[in-house]
């Protein structure tokens, strides 16, 4: 017998030591810190520029944006979660033996698991270094967790458990929970919600809320029961937690921001996105908010007019931060088209280009004073004709560049871009940063100045900071710590300055636009309507000193609107947006440089005011060495001179006769270009090189009866003072 017993002991003591000496093989060490600020990131969280959050993110290994310090979580809900995990935390030293025997005890005598006994900080153990549920890792755990208490306190890792500890849909730690089951902080909670996070960390999945409270029901009750007995809770907050059920809600992000933020993703590098865990942009949710509910109003109220989509962009020039990325619609049921982003959208942009032709036209040696002929105005546009028009179908004659570009005429804007040239304000353009403008200048021809080419809310409003910002281009920043961009010189300060002032001057619109208060605003603000064909976009674009607001309105089915225009529609989404931006800024003045020159001078001729002079007057700004004489002769020349040929017909032009008209009644008007010439000239008119009339050159044109087939046409002019001879190029068109 003794010698068994001694073999017995000698064989316990033998597995004693193996059984140490493979544990002290396994053990892992304590971390050097609980924080895992330095764990790698799977996905970026994006915040606003006061660090709200714009996307949330669970598919990172660790709780990364949601953590709080111990002491901001509510003592209370420290006890709960202490009484429900682990009551004896603050006696044990990392594993609760006393509760982990009874927990086999109970387990052997109903021969299944009905209860197991990890402590708080086996759990963080188990957080820490996740392995295979066995007897055998639950004993490795066990002297881990010891260890882990040697090197950090009960504070630490009850901060590290409660910021971390697992729950479903991937989330992690109370915080995250708090919202996801209730949509609130940890603070707010009641006593029922916070029983109920304490509970359900034992089995995240079976007690999922989001799909049932029935098995929490009696936990709860058995948890309100042991806070009682032990006087966490008063026997009043018992009753109550007994009768108070729990309304769940699901959380959602506290603005909506998606179209700007997956701009944000596909803009940075991927690489990027994946090591910066946090990116604050220059965002602001409160004003992304406010602007969001004035869209979206504005479009409810035009629903009747067939409008169902808009966008707003708003920037602080001043650093170039979009401070707003509205898409309008989303908040209204049946929005067709509202996954779409509206503010890269390219649409056409009506009238908003018009500023930057004039300052081109500016820089060639216009001024505002400078006298554009408004009448009707016919273009050759591929095989066929174009007739220009104004949006009010009247013509003013002959005006100054202030009133053409103020009241957004588009005749006088056709003959500005045909001064400095198609080709050079695409150019200039694509400086700005228009990258929607992928094609040639023939393709956009002189129609570039009335929007006929698509771009993007965004690029509008980006080009318009040049203006706002003295005539430099910088790209628009969207991260609060991106470097600044050096500036690139597209006009000079003295220009941009007119073309604002023009644009804020109400007396300058008055005659498309009234005197209405809709596009004056409290503080001087530069403002530009657009129009596109058929009702199909509404824009308005403006800035102040220090804010650029750019508007769209219309439908990202291509669907027409119902005689919604940029003044009407979009304008009063701009004043109410700049509105909120002013509410409670310093009233300043838009920049006006101190090197242009105030003239007295004419309205009708745009010349300096004499003591002679009787016409209606107002002061200019003039560059210096642009300002006007008071001699006649030096009046500004209207337009660019053309060259001599035939405004009609065009080369390639394809006509049709009207089966509605007899053929011997239809005629065509062959028209001679606006080459000055002399009043006693006489114009000679050939179909197929045979004169088929002669008239005065005051008359420019001849009817000609239409005949069917393929004809040349020309034109020669007799100069009676030179007794020479002028010819237009022969041109070749189509009759059907």
């Amino acid at each position: 017998m003794r010698k068994f017993l001694l073999t017995t002991f000698t064989l316990f003591l033998l597995a004693t030591l193996l059984l140490f000496w493979q544990t002290t093989q396994h053990l892992l060490p304590p971390p050097k810190t609980l924080s895992v600020a330095h764990t790698a990131v799977r996905k970026v969280q994006i915040l606003d520029r006061q660090a709200t959050p714009l996307t949330i993110t669970y598919q990172n290994d660790w709780n990364l944006y949601d953590h709080v310090p111990l002491h901001d979580i509510p003592e209370r809900f420290q006890q709960i979660f202490i009484v429900a995990e682990d009551k004896r935390f603050f006696e044990h030293h990392g594993t609760d033996w006393l509760a982990r025997f009874n927990a086999v005890f109970q387990n052997l005598k109903l021969f299944r698991k009905v209860r197991g006994a990890s402590t708080i900080t086996e759990q963080t153990v188990r957080m820490l270094y996740p392995r295979p549920r066995t007897l055998w890792s639950r004993w490795l755990e066990g002297f881990e967790a010891t260890q882990l208490e040697d090197h950090f306190s009960k504070s630490d890792i009850l901060e590290f458990y409660l910021n971390q500890v697992p729950y479903s849909s991937q989330r992690r730690g109370v915080v995250q929970a708090a919202r996801y089951f209730f949509d609130r902080s940890l603070d707010t909670l009641n006593l029922t919600e916070m029983m109920a996070l304490a509970i359900i960390v034992r089995a995240p999945g079976r007690l999922d809320l989001h799909k049932g409270t029935t098995q929490i029901e009696k936990p709860l009750q058995r948890l309100a029961q042991r806070l009682l007995e032990l006087n966490i809770i008063t026997p009043e907050e018992y009753q109550v937690a007994q009768t108070t059920p729990l309304q769940l809600r699901h959380a959602e992000l506290p603005i909506k921001a998606t179209h700007f933020v997956q701009y944000l993703y596909a803009s940075q590098p991927p690489d990027y996105l994946q090591s910066s865990g946090r990116l604050q942009t220059t965002l602001d949710a409160n004003l992304q908010r406010t602007v969001q509910d004035i869209l979206d109003k504005r479009i409810q109220d035009l629903r009747n007019k067939g409008v169902h989509n808009g966008a707003v962009l708003v920037v602080d020039h001043q650093p170039q931060e979009v401070l707003a990325w509205v898409n309008g619609g989303l908040s209204l049921a049946d929005v067709p088209g509202s996954d779409i982003d509206a503010v890269t959208t390219p649409r056409q942009p009506g009238s908003t280009l018009k500023p930057f032709v004039y300052a081109m036209a500016l820089e060639k040696g216009w001024t505002a004073a400078t006298l554009v002929d408004d009448a009707p105005l016919s273009m050759p546009v591929g095989t066929g004709m174009h007739n220009y028009r104004n949006y009010s179908r009247q013509y003013y004659g002959p005006l100054r560049l202030r009133d053409a570009l103020g009241n957004s005429l588009n005749t006088p804007a056709v003959r500005t871009v045909q001064f400095v040239g198609a080709s050079h304000l695409l150019r200039r353009l694509h400086t700005m940063g228009f990258r929607s403008l992928t094609a040639d200048a023939n393709f956009y021809g002189d129609g570039l100045a009335l929007g006929n080419g698509n771009v993007t809310l965004f690029e509008l409003v980006q080009a318009y900071t040049t203006l706002a910002n003295f005539g430099q281009f910088r790209p628009l920043k969207l991260l609060s710590n991106a470097p600044n961009s050096v500036p690139i010189k597209i006009f000079s300060k003295e220009n941009t300055s007119i073309i604002a002032d023009i644009l804020s001057d109400p007396e300058a619109r008055s005659l498309e636009f009234g005197r209405g208060a809709l596009l004056s605003l409290p503080v001087q603000t530069a403002v530009k309507t657009g129009t596109s064909t058929d009702y199909r976009d509404a824009w308005a674009v403006g800035f102040n000193h220090q804010y650029t607001v750019g508007v769209w309105l219309g439908n990202l089915d291509q669907q027409s609107m119902s005689s919604v225009s940029g003044s009407s529609g979009a304008a009063l989404v701009l004043r109410a947006v700049f509105a909120e931006l002013t509410r409670f800024a310093e009233t300043r003045g838009l920049y006006l440089s101190p090197e242009l020159i105030k003239v007295h001078i004419c309205r009708t001729t745009g010349l300096r005011v004499t003591p002679e002079s009787h016409c209606p007057t107002r002061y200019e700004w003039f560059v210096a060495g642009t300002e006007p004489s008071a001699d006649s002769s030096s009046l500004p020349t209207p337009s660019v001179v053309p060259p001599l040929r035939l405004k009609q017909p065009n080369e390639g032009l394809q006509m049709a006769l009207d089966p509605r008209i007899p053929d011997d009644h239809e005629a065509f008007a062959l028209v001679l270009s606006d080459t000055p010439l002399e009043e006693t000239d006489l114009v000679q008119w050939l179909i197929d090189g045979e004169v088929i009339g002669t008239t005065p050159v005051d008359t420019r044109q001849f009817l000609w009866p239409v005949q069917r087939g393929t004809h040349t046409a020309q034109a020669k002019i007799k100069q009676s003072q030179t007794d020479s001879t002028l010819v237009t190029p022969q041109v070749t068109f189509y009759v059907k």
